[in-house]
């Protein structure tokens, strides 16, 4: 899938710089496809360089948490839900502590913590697996659910429209929070209705039914509570989290006679081996994106759905949200710039502002993920990964849409 995929990207670039050289009469087209793809070569070192020190850092607290038997503990608590989700993976190990870790972080918006566990537990699911250049179903699972995007508190959206001059930079909470449980679900069912997973089992039914109510709980609490309030409740618990976990993984290691230091150092050293195999994963994917840019493909998708709408004779308010949609699946960068762009353009509290926040909040750069997470273990055969995940990104944008409607329309 991947390997298609990937020629597509280019042949529909070439396909879409032709029509403008020989249509539109533009024969910079190509000069400007060329450079891009040293800009992208360029921009995956630099990203390299951002995971190299991350991934360095949380591998190396990772080792002292494992010394100190807290992954080992959160497999065992998972473990009934685990084996009927991933059934391939025996009950207690490691990669459901490490899987847990990671739903963890990203629903916190921790995204530089979350990479780091995540490509640990693609590590150990990989260990698991019988033919390596192939996903396996867990794999699958994880890597659905990692990009399916569940942020329960969306940090860096709030920044965003804080540095923008948002006077409330917290009012896309609750549109995110729905959206990204609408995908989230429905990365899940589609995970499941390939693999036939039953998720009607009791024990799924009872964890499922557990997160719904604890949610709702969630979010009947925060909407008593002013927007300042809830702002600086996400920054203080996404900050305190983060540290927190540090130092919990610090003194239950000391406190279990592991010697810190030097499990970190270890742990470190592999989290420099992993990060040396990753780049010519990015610039593969992430050259092939800047490509089919450069080229106009996606812009002329934004005008043929913006034709589409108006001739259904739809409000047509959305689609100037579209372009972080189109390109959040592709490049985060992109769709964070398309994001800052649109609240400039629009007003940061303009309905296509607020759209493309919680877009941004409530989807996954998918690609991304997928070439980084696959990449990491050295699979080249995604099976249904794709579809799964694009499905939730999907659900994702449509729920935003609804939601943003419904909120601010």
């Amino acid at each position: 899938m991947l390997n298609t995929l990937w020629f597509a990207f280019f042949i529909v670039a070439l396909l879409a710089g032709l029509y403008q050289w020989i249509f539109l009469h533009d024969p910079e087209v190509f000069s400007r496809i060329v450079l891009s793809l040293f800009d992208m070569a360029e921009l995956s070192v630099q990203l390299m360089i951002l995971l190299f020190g991350t991934l360095t850092l949380w591998l190396g607290f990772l080792r002292i948490a494992e010394g100190a038997g807290l992954i080992q503990l959160l497999s065992r608590v998972l473990s009934p839900l685990f084996a009927r989700l991933m059934p391939g993976v025996p009950r207690g190990h490691e990669a459901i502590g490490l899987i847990t870790l990671n739903f963890a972080a990203n629903g916190l918006g921790l995204d530089n913590a979350a990479t780091p566990i995540g490509l640990r537990a693609m590590h150990s699911l990989q260990t698991l697996n019988t033919e390596p250049r192939t996903a396996s179903n867990a794999q699958i699972l994880f890597l659905v659910l990692n990009s399916s995007s569940l942020t329960l508190l969306p940090v860096t959206i709030f920044m965003y429209r804080a540095q923008q001059g948002a006077p409330d930079p917290a009012m896309v909470f609750l549109p995110i929070l729905l959206a990204t449980s609408a995908s989230t679900l429905a990365g899940l069912l589609s995970v499941a209705f390939m693999q036939r997973l039953r998720l009607y089992d009791p024990v799924v039914l009872a964890w499922l039914g557990g997160a719904v109510v604890l949610l709702g709980t969630f979010m009947a609490v925060l909407a008593t509570l002013s927007a300042t309030a809830i702002g600086a409740l996400s920054s203080l618990m996404g900050n305190l989290t983060l540290f927190g976990i540090i130092a919990v993984f610090l003194i239950a290691g000391y406190l279990k006679k592991v010697p810190v230091y030097e499990a970190f150092i270890e742990g470190a050293k592999e989290g420099f081996d992993i990060s040396k195999n990753l780049l010519p994963y990015l610039v593969a994917m992430l050259c092939a994106i800047g490509v089919l840019r450069a080229s106009g493909a996606l812009d002329a998708a934004l005008d043929a759905l913006r034709w589409a709408v108006s001739g259904a004779g739809w409000d047509t308010r959305f689609v100037d949200a579209m372009p972080t949609a189109l390109t959040k699946p592709f490049s985060g960068s992109a769709a964070r710039a398309m994001l800052i762009e649109t609240m400039q353009h629009f007003g940061v509290d303009s309905f296509p502002a607020l759209l493309a926040a919680t877009v941004q909040g409530s989807t996954e750069t998918t690609f991304y993920v997928l070439a980084v997470y696959f990449g990491a273990v050295g699979i080249q055969r995604a099976r249904h990964a794709v579809g799964c995940a694009l499905l939730a990104d999907l659900v994702g944008v449509l729920a935003s849409i609804g939601v943003c409607y419904w909120f601010f329309g």
